[in-house]
């Protein structure tokens, strides 16, 4: 029985937020650049690849040290030092951005986040970008064999050095977010792990919860599915069904539909975009314009899951 006007107000209500975002100090947008691609190229194309992202509003520039063994790159190190030749050549791009890089991948061990290593490689990090500071450092990887009581002394030491500003995590359990956290004098600000609608795991886990409890901002990565979501590659024909269907509604592509969606969690989670092509970029800014209510993301799930909510 209908005993107001709230049923259709909530029916009708767009949970995409398109809000910018806070990470410590720094505000961001809802899209960010992920520089995982950012490899293989020329200084020139590099930098109008990266104006091209801030002039979108991808003000959030997201690189890695071990960014350049993969997407055609040859060697670690290759997107910072690749960012590093754009800022020098241009460097009033640098105070356009908020500057994230990552560290604690080693290949051949695999991961190292130890005291020693964590300080030689911002050090390393920070040579290649041809940056004073980086604002926003993340354990890219948990060493499970570094007690978070060493990891954090060595992430505090680089904060009261002004080598980082603020410290985020990624692909981190809500437990080894709560363990590192716990020696932390410096807060978390960010956690980064995967989520879309080809991988609801952060839905789930709990780290999204984790996120709202402790005020930390979720960043997003693939969230197309690694173009899964795009190319109709190994997910159930009704999530395309649903998602094109939404997709007319809203005038708009398929991708938005999936960016929106990670748009939609209460969290206000960044969706870093790894695209290079400007014209993508420009297309995938409009997916904060999408319109996607409860019932809508609600429809989206089950038609991930195969299976209807209980």
């Amino acid at each position: 029985m209908t005993t107001g006007g709230g049923e259709n107000k909530t029916e009708n209500e767009n949970l995409v937020n398109a809000d910018t975002r806070t990470i410590g100090q720094f505000e961001v947008g809802a899209l960010g650049f992920g520089c995982w691609r950012f490899v293989n190229t020329d200084v020139k194309t590099a930098t109008e690849r990266l104006t091209s992202a801030l002039d979108h509003g991808l003000k959030l520039v997201d690189n890695a040290d071990v960014y350049g063994l993969d997407w055609g790159g040859t060697a670690f190190g290759e997107a910072e030092a690749l960012l590093g030749e754009v800022l020098a050549a241009t460097p009033h791009l640098r105070d356009r951005m908020v500057l994230a890089s990552k560290g604690s991948i080693l290949p051949g061990v695999p991961y190292v986040a130890n005291h020693a290593y964590l300080a030689a490689a911002c050090d390393a990090s920070l040579a290649r970008m041809q940056t004073t500071h980086i604002d926003l450092y993340q354990i890219h990887r948990p060493d499970m064999f570094t007690h978070p009581a060493e990891t954090a002394a060595a992430l505090d030491a680089l904060v009261a050095a002004g080598k980082i500003l603020t410290i985020g995590v990624s692909n981190y359990t809500p437990a080894q977010v709560r363990a590192l956290a716990a020696h932390l004098k410096a807060p978390l600000v960010a956690l980064q792990c995967e989520y879309s609608l080809a991988n609801l795991a952060m839905l789930r886990d709990g780290n999204l919860d984790l996120c709202m409890e402790m005020g930390i901002t979720p960043l997003a990565w693939s969230p197309l599915g690694g173009g899964a979501l795009i190319t109709e590659t190994g997910l159930p024909p009704a999530l395309y069904e649903v998602c094109d269907r939404l997709a007319t509604r809203e005038n708009t592509d398929r991708a938005n539909i999936a960016l929106a969606f990670v748009l939609a969690h209460p969290s206000r989670p960044v969706a870093l975009i790894g695209s290079q092509n400007p014209t993508r970029m420009a297309q995938a800014s409009k997916a904060a314009q999408v319109t996607l209510t409860r019932a809508d993301i609600y429809d989206l799930i089950e038609a991930r899951d195969g299976v209807p909510l209980p």
